[in-house]
């Protein structure tokens, strides 16, 4: 069996197609000449012919090949043409005028037609390239935003403009998509070019390399090997920046949507436990406080049904706190907004306190007891309340715990400081979320990580705000500022 002959099909070099139009023309030029002598044509009819035929030749093969046309030109005017014939010498000064004026028109024409031909074909290209860009954005627009942008656009590139290889890098998902032929030293041509952070263009190999940036960042890289203009490369650039984003953007909503769902499931399931615990706790409470009232039990008895009674209340707040925030979160409570002395507030969160030593350590300062705001009463009691429960669980022995609250620039301002252990700086904000207790004092003091949270909502749901400061020397301190509606009583 003989092996089949594979033809290999070769394409001409620059060069050679170049030499071939000139020989072409040069072909055409003894073909008129020949003609022109035959049939004894004048001087001035055989150059507008020649002139003809430059111009022809600029269109269709280029300046160059025009130029040296004109060139042969002159010399077969000056030979066959002009007196005397058969010879390279020009007997008459008027002769020299004329083939001179040939070959600067001849020469002004060619590049006259070969500058236009020129910008016809840019602008062709330019048009081709707008049409493409067009059908990109289009197409970029049905891109899926559940699968990760980069193998989509890649493709779209390809496709659309006919690369011979195009790499994208994606630095929020750490991948990087490529399409056409690379070589072996090429594997990670996007993924470098994102890392040295410098975009250039490669005449050499037709390489295009672009960072893609997002605001004052980097995001990606773009690597396109093609005839493309670095215009249109850099309009790649923002198509593939555009595409990154939004399916950045659609991501966060997603995620946002999910942690909504998952919030509003936590809430109804919190909302339905507090509720089922309020009915046995009332239970209990009741038992324990009917106990507690008969008479016959001994001591040890007796202390273990306070004890019990103690606990049960606790738990009771607890589960209250637990309903409140829930519906704060659902938005499900109508605040009772009332004009509320500011002094009667805090004695009412100070009267919840049962000892009466605990009471004798709490200190009240007013800039002025007459003042009040426009306040639903129970949340904001419900505040100050965890808040001075916080100052005598974590202050040191017999130290005061101070209440103040003053008008600031149309603000109602309370604040309850304490002090003992301090709060790290990293943990100012996070105490306030639901069930997060700072991890040096939770083990200090028994406690469920729910007041504070509720505290941060009853506020907010007053256009509020709430926060705290921790300093060795100045103690622990927390705030509650109330916006509008916060007066001096006239």
């Amino acid at each position: 069996m003989t092996n089949p002959i594979v033809v290999e099909r070769t394409h001409p070099t620059r060069w050679q197609r170049v030499l071939g139009q000139c020989l072409a023309a040069a072909a055409a030029l003894a073909l008129l000449t020949w003609l022109g002598f035959i049939l004894g044509v004048d001087l001035t009819t055989i150059s507008l012919i020649y002139v003809l035929l430059v111009v022809f030749v600029t269109l269709f093969f280029g300046f160059w090949q025009a130029s040296l046309t004109s060139l042969l030109a002159v010399a077969c005017l000056d030979y066959f043409f002009t007196q005397p014939l058969f010879r390279f010498v020009i007997s008459n000064s008027r002769d020299w005028v004329a083939l001179g004026a040939f070959q600067v028109t001849a020469i002004v024409i060619s590049r006259l037609s070969a500058k236009e031909l020129r910008s016809k074909r840019e602008a062709i290209i330019h048009r081709n390239w707008m049409e493409q860009l067009y059908e990109l954005s289009r197409d970029s627009l049905l891109l899926n935003l559940h699968e990760p942008p980069g193998p989509q656009l890649v493709v779209l590139i390809d496709r659309i403009f006919s690369t011979e290889a195009v790499a994208m890098f994606d630095a929020n998902l750490g991948r990087q998509d490529r399409m056409g032929e690379w070589g072996t030293d090429e594997e990670d041509v996007a993924k470098k070019c994102y890392l040295r952070g410098a975009s250039w263009n490669d005449r050499e190999t037709n390489t295009s390399q672009r960072v893609l940036r997002a605001g004052s960042g980097s995001i990606g890289a773009l690597v396109v090997r093609g005839s493309l203009s670095p215009l249109v490369v850099d309009a790649l650039a923002s198509f593939a920046v555009t595409a990154m984003n939004r399916h950045q953007l659609f991501e966060n909503e997603e995620r946002a949507e999910r942690a909504s769902k998952t919030e509003q499931l936590r809430v109804a399931v919190l909302d339905a436990m507090a509720h089922e615990f309020k009915t046995p706790l009332n239970a209990v409470h009741t038992a324990s406080s009917g106990l507690l009232e008969s008479e016959g039990l001994t001591d040890p008895q007796r202390a273990l049904t306070a004890l019990i009674d103690d606990e049960i209340i606790r738990l009771s707040e607890i589960c209250t706190q637990l309903l409140m925030t829930a519906k704060l979160e659902a938005q499900q409570v109508g605040l009772q907004i009332e004009e509320v002395n500011v002094q009667e507030l805090i004695s009412e969160a100070v009267s919840s306190r049962e000892a009466d030593e605990a009471r004798s350590r709490i200190h009240v300062a007013l800039d002025d007891p007459s003042s009040t705001v426009r306040v639903d009463r129970a949340l904001v009691v419900m505040i100050l309340t965890q808040y001075v429960d916080n100052a005598q669980k974590y202050s040191a022995p017999n130290t005061v715990i101070e209440i103040s609250a003053r008008l600031s620039n149309g603000e109602l301002l309370f604040s309850v400081h304490n002090i003992g252990p301090t709060i790290d700086i990293e943990d100012w904000e996070r105490i306030f979320d639901r069930f997060y207790r700072s991890p040096q004092l939770k083990d200090a003091v028994p406690g469920t990580g729910v007041g504070l949270s509720a505290a941060k909502k009853a506020a907010h749901a007053h256009h509020g705000h709430v926060w705290v400061t921790s300093e060795e020397k100045e103690g622990t301190t927390f705030f509650l500022s109330l916006p509008d509606g916060a007066r001096r009583k006239q």
